[in-house]
């Protein structure tokens, strides 16, 4: 008789601690899947981050380049104009 006991209560508790390490694997598999997708979605966005980026500081050496040169041919007229002025000056 204790022993038929003893069996059924081990079974039922068996069969409830299956049970509950089940739901706790899905639970535990549903997270990884979640914080997986999440990372995704942050490395696809930071790629696009990155790439805007890296557009951006193009545009700007471009930029950068741009006015160096106009800077450089301003310099050339100043000298000009300032040679010039004080040639102007000497004749006069």
């Amino acid at each position: 008789m204790w022993s038929v006991l003893i069996t059924a209560i081990t079974v039922l508790g068996g069969t409830s601690a299956f049970r509950f390490y089940e739901k706790r694997a899905m639970h535990r598999e549903r997270d990884d899947d979640f914080i997986r997708h999440d990372c995704k979605d942050r490395i696809s966005k930071l790629e696009a981050l990155l790439d805007a980026s890296a557009r951006e500081k193009d545009d700007l050496r471009n930029l950068v380049l741009k006015l160096t040169a106009e800077v450089a041919e301003l310099r050339v007229k100043v000298e000009f104009l300032n040679k010039s002025n004080t040639k102007h000056q000497l004749n006069d």
